[in-house]
């Protein structure tokens, strides 16, 4: 387990990990270890796990065939023998890790439908779409695509790293002329969708105005600051979901849904010089018409599709792939409205569907054919409404959350067809998501106001049952009749009530396992067999994260810079302190006031009478210092930084400021501390 969280020297930190370790951790992966852990525990599935992928390969969809064809149409060069390397030669994206896929039938350890999407996210390399449309698919976790201009190249998404980035203009230009990049298009604000950005372009291009960058309304806000708060949780959450820990084989990782997962690269952003701010808006580039039309808060806060009239293709982001997506990831984050993603998935349908020949979308592959793509559109859209639909009236009937995940299937006319499988989402996640979103995580019942935390509650439950021998005995009889859901749960209970108890331990291990090999969603797979490695062989050891991406951290708006502050402030060791500091931005004029009072550090714009100091810095020195290229102690002895009056204080705000772990228990529980400042111990 970690030690609890501590702060280091004041006056040695100050912001040194303030925006790094938030946005590595907001970037969906996380630091790879050299082993991968638990690899060697894993066991073979068990009867009753093959009994439950019989049955899945009964309900399989009826497109299969189908969409392995789309996968592989139009392939120009297979990357699968790529290797991507970073600056220390260390490998961040490989296909050739997943040659195990090779195997047809999906053996008893994966789902049967998760194993044909595996496969069809396997297929990897550059290819032609139509004429002057090219994507660069499976080097990274999203897709790559390229429109050829008249005198230039437009590239949709330059996918999450550099390194990627770069290997992906390389494999184009093996096959295509040597054109220059005159446009980048950001479709949304995921980092998987603009990170590689300067694999593909240089800024002094950019400055110069030789390439223009396009993206949506409200992207710069969204790109730089989605997860900075919850940054530190929703990075080890992550790991579950993506399964970044776990060894790539059939009983490890096999897929993420949308794509494969690799190691973190390089992270960079350039920012837009073009915004599109109308719900309609056509652009003409290098001989090209884009038609571009806003889908906000839906996938992503800010978002966009694409129509290209003269290739009649339609470019749907990330609101049409190839799965049921999530409405709230694993990994934590603000809930997705479905009822709104339904209703941009049917205006596309109805502005584009009469138009369009080819769907394309910035993930999976393409579907060809104006039948083809309007039938796509409208179980897309309808899977989203019917999710929303049916949640919302069982929770009128008065039905909570989980007890509809458990109601809710698809029909039969909307699970024929396999983009509409939760690979990357999770349908029961979904139907919570729904419930959440109208109501809460509160589902009505009082009880659960004061419900005990988890590792009481564990105590107190276990010790009902007859205790922890009583309690493992009967959970082992209902592990050997497959009953996992029950057995994963009460395991758990012993393990929270017993940690150290490693039969405990080993069951609901073993448990987990089995549930993740049932799953079809592969998320759920990784979070189910990330827990059971865990359990196995404890809390992974991780390097604390290293600086961010120096992009990033400079585009972060400084209300959220100072937010971000506030959320580490320790507020035991802030108890009956009241401190003022003004902060001058010498470069950029800003002026914002920090107040410290309460337990709370609160900001205001301008300059606050009697502060008890005033630092005076330009905010290129505070980007620096968060990118822990330099220090507050350093920064001071260079003038870059003046602290004028008792600069004690800023020291003494500084030391109250806590340090995140890389990772924190989530299976088992954490190190006790002691009771927040003005919070009463857990009642017994």
């Amino acid at each position: 387990m970690r030690t609890a969280p501590h702060s280091t020297a004041p006056g040695t930190r100050l912001l040194s990990t303030l925006a790094s370790a938030a946005l590595l951790a907001a970037c969906t992966t996380a630091p790879v270890p050299e082993a991968a852990p638990g690899a060697s525990a894993a066991r073979q599935a068990t009867t009753a796990t093959r009994a439950a992928q019989q049955a899945a390969l009964a309900r399989l969809p009826r497109n299969d065939a189908q969409a392995m064809e789309d996968a592989r149409r139009g392939l120009i060069a297979s990357a699968d023998a790529l290797t991507v390397r970073n600056a220390q030669g260390r490998p961040i994206w490989a296909m050739q890790d997943y040659a195990f896929l090779a195997q047809e039938t999906a053996p008893d350890t994966v789902h049967p439908a998760l194993w044909r999407q595996a496969q069809r996210n396997r297929v990897s390399g550059l290819f032609q779409v139509t004429e002057r449309l090219y994507q660069v698919r499976g080097l990274d976790l999203s897709n790559m695509s390229i429109l050829e201009g008249d005198t230039g190249l437009i590239v949709v998404d330059p996918l999450m790293y550099t390194e990627t980035a770069q290997a992906a203009m390389a494999l184009y230009y093996q096959h295509r002329p040597r054109k220059p990049v005159v446009a980048v298009v950001y479709s949304h604000s995921h980092v998987d969708h603009f990170g590689g950005v300067r694999g593909v372009v240089r800024q002094e291009d950019v400055d110069a105005g030789r390439v223009q960058v396009i993206a949506p309304a409200g992207f710069m806000a969204e790109a730089v600051g989605e997860n900075v708060i919850a940054g530190h949780a929703m990075g080890r959450r992550a790991l579950y979901q993506f399964g970044m820990l776990l060894p790539r084989n059939a009983q490890g990782q096999v897929d993420a849904g949308l794509g494969k997962a690799g190691a973190p690269g390089t992270l960079g952003l350039i920012a837009p010089t073009r915004l599109i701010d109308k719900p309609h808006e056509t652009l003409h580039i290098d001989g090209i018409d884009i038609e571009f039309t806003l889908t906000p808060h839906a996938e992503a806060p800010a978002e966009m599709v694409m129509y290209y009239p003269q290739l009649k293709v339609l470019n749907m982001a990330e609101l049409a792939v190839h799965t049921q997506h999530n409405l709230l990831p694993m990994r934590g984050a603000q809930v997705r409205d479905a009822l709104g993603w339904s209703r941009h998935l049917n205006m596309a349908l109805h502005r584009y569907g009469s138009q369009a020949e080819i769907l394309i979308a910035q993930h999976h592959w393409p579907v060809w054919g104006q039948a083809r793509l309007r039938g796509s559109l409208a179980r897309q859209r309808d899977t989203y409404k019917y999710l929303h639909d049916q949640t919302v009236r069982w929770m009128n009937h008065g039905y909570v959350g989980s007890e509809i995940a458990e109601m809710l299937q698809l029909p039969d006319s909307l699970a024929e067809d396999g983009a509409t499988h939760a690979f990357y989402g999770h349908l029961k996640h979904n139907v919570r998501a729904v419930y959440q979103h109208y109501l809460g995580y509160y589902e009505g019942n009082p009880a659960q106001l004061e419900a005990l935390p988890p590792a009481a509650a564990a105590k107190k439950t276990v010790e009902y049952m007859g205790g922890p021998e009583a309690v493992l005995r009967r959970a082992q009889a209902d592990y050997v009749r497959g009953d996992y859901r029950w057995v994963a749960q009460v395991a758990s209970q012993l393990v929270f009530a017993e940690p150290t108890n490693q039969a405990a331990r080993q069951l609901a291990a073993n448990a987990y396992e089995q549930l993740g090999y049932q799953m079809e969603s592969a998320t759920a797979r990784n979070a189910f067999l990330q827990g059971a490695a865990e359990l196995r062989q404890g809390v992974p050891q991780l390097p604390r994260p290293g600086a961010a991406s120096r992009d990033l951290v400079r585009n972060l708006p400084l209300e959220m810079f100072f937010n971000y502050l506030a959320v580490r402030l320790d507020a035991d060791k802030a108890r009956g302190q009241h401190i003022v500091l003004n902060w001058i931005f010498t470069d950029t004029g800003e002026q914002v006031a920090l107040n410290l009072e309460n337990s709370a550090l609160t900001q205001s714009p301008g300059l606050a009478p009697g502060a008890n100091a005033t630092v005076r810095l330009g905010r290129a020195t505070l980007d620096a210092i968060a990118g822990q290229q330099t220090t507050l102690p350093e920064a001071m002895r260079s003038g870059q930084l003046k602290i004028e009056g008792d600069a004690g204080k800023v020291a003494a705000l500084m030391g109250m400021l806590d340090r995140f772990e890389s990772v924190f228990p989530i299976v088992e529980p954490r190190p006790e501390r002691a009771a927040a400042s003005g919070r009463p111990a857990a009642p017994q």
